[in-house]
């Protein structure tokens, strides 16, 4: 299995492999070109996202500057407004559904490391090494239909927030959230159930 699947499919995998490398490369290319781009040249800005992404519905406003990792494994559906300063991580997928509000200075993040010093750091490494220092290993995250995020949240590895959810500005979602939830914090925890008649 080579590195890009080990790193899609949760496994450890090494961060400076060629190919990944040169994946960052045209993402950061691409995403410069986009953050450079003249706000109303809104043609320029849809091919350059069609390029970047994996896939990109209608009606998609990402405001400058936008950051990504990858680009090739982030998905948007239709009606998306991911407003200033929003990073995204995405060596796993990032699957952002349909009606979805993202914020200002959101940060999305699909990597991680183990927590434990003697699995996250490779013994006996050297400068020769082609592997990086260090264990890398990446979830994906799920924004699923209709949920806004507020200003400044951070979402980690692994999290999906369920449809129709809000969550407060400021939070750290570390856990999943259920659909039709409001929820804030850090952590991010549930404080009542929305859109329901009761």
């Amino acid at each position: 299995m080579n590195e890009l699947l080990k790193c899609l499919h949760g496994q450890q995998f090494n961060c400076t492999d060629e190919k990944l490398v040169s994946i960052i490369a045209k993402a950061r290319k691409l995403t410069k070109q986009y953050n450079q781009t003249n706000f109303e040249d809104t043609i320029q800005k849809e091919n350059i996202l069609s390029e970047l992404f994996a896939k990109i519905g209608n009606n998609v406003k990402i405001d400058v500057p936008f950051y990504c990792d990858y680009g090739q494994h982030i998905s948007i559906g239709n009606n998306v407004i991911i407003n200033i300063n929003c990073t995204f991580v995405d060596c796993n997928k990032i699957t952002i559904g349909n009606n979805v509000l993202i914020a200002s200075n959101v940060q999305i993040y699909t990597a991680t490391h183990p927590v434990d010093i003697n699995e996250r750091l490779l013994k006996n490494w050297s400068y020769d090494n082609p592997h990086a220092f260090f264990n890398t290993y990446a979830l994906p995250v799920t924004i699923e239909d209709n949920v806004w995020v507020g200003g400044g949240v951070i979402i980690l590895p692994g999290v999906t927030i369920g449809k129709n959810s809000v969550i407060g500005a400021g939070s750290i979602v570390n856990k999943s959230i259920p659909p039709n939830s409001l929820a804030v914090g850090n952590p991010c925890k549930v404080i009542r159930k929305i859109n329901k008649k009761d």
